[in-house]
């Protein structure tokens, strides 16, 4: 039996009730992002090396264990959430495939050196760390949302240096940090190839952005179509549907 910490709940794994994940509110409970992520990341089917930077309760690498039988690592800064997702790891019997690292993803360069990755996937801290009010309420939450131990810069730098020549990097972002993003994917040599603006809904502004990289790629970046999360009577989209109930059965 699973141990539960303090206000940990055992969910199942969107729609794979062969899959659970310990998430907590107060500590950390996965988001959307994150299966848009997982979703949209390019991961070998068979073999090879992944690796998730911020990987939080481990919720990304899970998701990817689904359709890849890659070795995938997570990493993780906040040793609360690297025990989640270690038990996740137990929980789901995924010991063979899925293994975790506390650390600082600013770290991991020189830990790995020339053994890179095929594909890096990193759901960073979104907002830029300007003494908010929010920290010192909960610690947790403002080190997953806020640039408290690394900045945007630090993570593209991270993802460049992780990924072999020829490999992808996959990150989910704010639409409003799109030029900085882009920028620094050019200054690490991280060619951006693929990218995907996610919208509440028609008529409303992308709230969501998704982008991969290829280390050392040439120029020739393709734009999908938008993804609608809700239809005009809030339902989930068809697609986004599919993605959270029907991924798994493809």
């Amino acid at each position: 039996m699973v141990e539960l910490i303090g206000d940990e709940r055992l969910d199942y794994l969107l729609a794979e009730a062969t899959m659970r994940i310990i998430q907590s509110p107060t500590v950390f409970a996965f988001s959307l992002d994150a299966v848009l992520l997982a979703n949209f990341a390019h991961v070998p089917i068979k073999r090879g090396k992944v690796l998730d930077l911020c990987t939080g309760n481990g919720v990304i690498p899970l998701l990817l264990s689904r359709r890849s039988k890659a070795m995938i690592t997570g990493v993780e800064i906040q040793e609360r959430l690297y025990d989640m997702a270690i038990r996740n790891i137990k929980l789901n019997e995924l010991d063979h495939q899925l293994s975790m690292i506390h650390g600082d993803l600013k770290d991991m360069p020189k830990r790995f050196g020339n053994n890179k990755f095929d594909v890096v996937t990193v759901n960073p801290p979104y907002f830029k760390n300007n003494g908010l009010t929010e920290h010192n309420q909960n610690e947790h939450l403002t080190i997953a949302r806020h640039e408290v131990y690394c900045t945007l810069e630090d993570v593209i730098q991270a993802l460049s240096k992780l990924t072999k020549s020829g490999g992808k990097a996959a990150m989910v972002h704010r639409p409003g940090r799109l030029i900085e993003i882009i920028t620094l994917f050019k200054k690490y040599k991280l060619e951006p190839k693929r990218m995907r603006l996610v919208y509440p809904k028609e008529g409303r502004e992308a709230n969501t952005l998704l982008i991969e990289g290829v280390r050392d790629g040439s120029p020739d970046l393709k734009i999908l179509p938008p993804l609608y999360a809700f239809d005009s009577e809030g339902n989930y989209s068809k697609e986004l549907e599919e993605i959270l109930y029907g991924a798994h059965q493809k």
